[in-house]
């Protein structure tokens, strides 16, 4: 099992920034690909980023290439999602997914063992 625990989400206006984080426990943090996805009230739930086991590669949605930055800690176990430039249609629940190969996360049907219990980003314009 491993245990995922978001924070850092919020009210922000257009154009602020706002960083994203995952505290993993329960298993080897660098056997496992990590990602974040959002769903928006109404709408299906979307990828947003990933980054592999080793830190290596990361993938990004086109909506949020150029602003968004997907990190690892592996001191800490943590992922963080640094949010930059945002927009109304960021507004969303923010979850943080894992999963022993990055292309489960992102390759459609885009899925994870483990989801954290999400984090509410609210942009308003």
């Amino acid at each position: 099992q491993v245990q995922l625990v978001e924070s850092g989400g919020g009210l922000v206006q257009a154009g602020d920034s706002l960083r994203l984080s995952c505290a993993a426990s329960g298993r080897t943090f660098s056997n496992y690909a990590m990602g974040w996805f959002r769903q928006a009230p109404g709408k299906e739930r979307e990828f947003v980023a990933a980054i592999s086991g080793s830190g290596g590669r990361t993938n990004y949605a086109n909506s949020v290439k150029g602003r968004f930055t997907i990190s690892r800690d592996s001191a800490k176990n943590t992922v963080l999602l640094q949010m930059n430039s945002l927009k109304p249609e960021d507004t969303a629940v923010y979850y943080c997914a894992a999963d022993r190969a990055l292309s489960r996360i992102t390759i459609p049907p885009m899925g994870a063992d483990y989801w954290g219990q999400g984090t509410q980003v609210t942009v308003s314009s």
